[in-house]
């Protein structure tokens, strides 16, 4: 983001107080880090402010929000974290839709739904723009904030293993780490801490993997049965997308998900290596980045398998 928007985004949050910040449906590490970090920002210089979510936070982050609470205050401002559509925030949330004064994200498909929006979709995350807003006004950033943000960068970079991981987020990391972000804490939480259950349902998912163009495409299909009987938390859905992609010689890695709320449809994440996931993510409606993107299919499993697959193999 360039120094004039970062100045910009700095004098409005100055002039602002009781803050809400919101974070989108299906919490992933950037979102949570993001939301966290910039209302505990908030609230160290002096404002009041509270970071909600339709669905509440997982547990697995729960290092972020341990000694959180509510403050009670008269909301006067709205600002939503690492939301590119308000379809994103979810019920009850969506009551939000017309009423957010600032956006902050990094998604190249952002809708601009905000009065005001700072969305640099070049940032590998969100949890970096805050980073370099900090940075650029002289804030102080504990070890907290730090933890909130180097999880944001680490969770959407993949542990720096990610083809959007910049020198920018390695600078970045080096230097919360050097504020106190608890890196090696939590890249074991994040990415190689795992349930009995989550294991379990790995081995049999991974089974029943399937193939398509010649091996270019690899999908796999996870079921609220499986969930249920697995009793693995929803907040590990995110984990198995890029399984599909580290078996050799798959270009487009496929994962459908079954929603809870509504078993009828299935939400759809796309991860590539040389293909551009947003433009097959975007022909259902979706978005997200050049090589990790999402959307929502209502349709019985084997046909929201044949469209996608159909649509993926355009890009091949």
């Amino acid at each position: 983001m360039t120094a004039e928007m970062l100045r910009r985004l700095a004098e409005i949050l100055e002039k602002i107080d009781n803050v809400t910040v919101l974070t989108h449906m299906h919490p992933d590490g950037d979102t949570i880090g993001a939301g966290f970090a910039l209302t505990y920002w908030l609230r160290s210089v002096g404002k009041k402010a509270n970071v909600k979510n339709s669905e509440g936070f997982p547990k697995k982050f729960s290092f972020l929000y341990e000694d959180y609470k509510d403050m009670d205050f008269e909301e006067k401002a709205v600002v939503s974290v690492d939301i590119a559509d308000t379809n994103l925030l979810g019920s009850p949330l969506d009551e939000y839709a017309e009423k957010v004064d600032v956006c902050i994200d990094h998604h190249k498909s952002n809708r601009e739904f905000a009065r005001q929006s700072f969305v640099d979709g070049d940032s590998c995350a969100t949890c970096l723009i805050i980073y370099e807003l900090l940075r650029n006004i002289g804030a102080k950033i504990n070890p907290l904030i730090a933890d909130c943000l180097y999880t944001g960068i680490a969770t959407d970079t993949g542990c720096f293993m990610f083809e959007n991981t910049s020198p920018e987020a390695h600078r970045a990391a080096a230097n919360l780490i050097g504020l106190g972000a608890r890196a090696a804490y939590i890249n074991r939480e994040m990415f190689q801490i795992k349930s009995r259950g989550r294991i379990l349902a790995e081995q049999e998912i991974i089974g029943s993997m399937k193939f398509e163009h010649d091996g270019e495409i690899a999908v796999i299909t996870i079921t609220n049965e499986q969930i249920d009987r697995f009793g693995f938390d929803r907040a590990d859905l995110d984990g198995f997308a890029g399984i599909p992609l580290s078996v050799e010689g798959v270009r487009i890695g496929i994962t459908l998900k079954q929603q809870a709320e509504d078993p009828g449809t299935y939400k759809v994440s796309v991860r590539t290596v040389d293909t551009d996931a947003s433009a097959i993510a975007g022909r259902l409606g979706g978005g997200g980045h050049n090589r990790a993107a999402g959307c929502s299919v209502e349709k019985p499993a084997d046909e929201a398998y044949k469209t996608v697959v159909a649509i993926a193999e355009e890009y091949l």
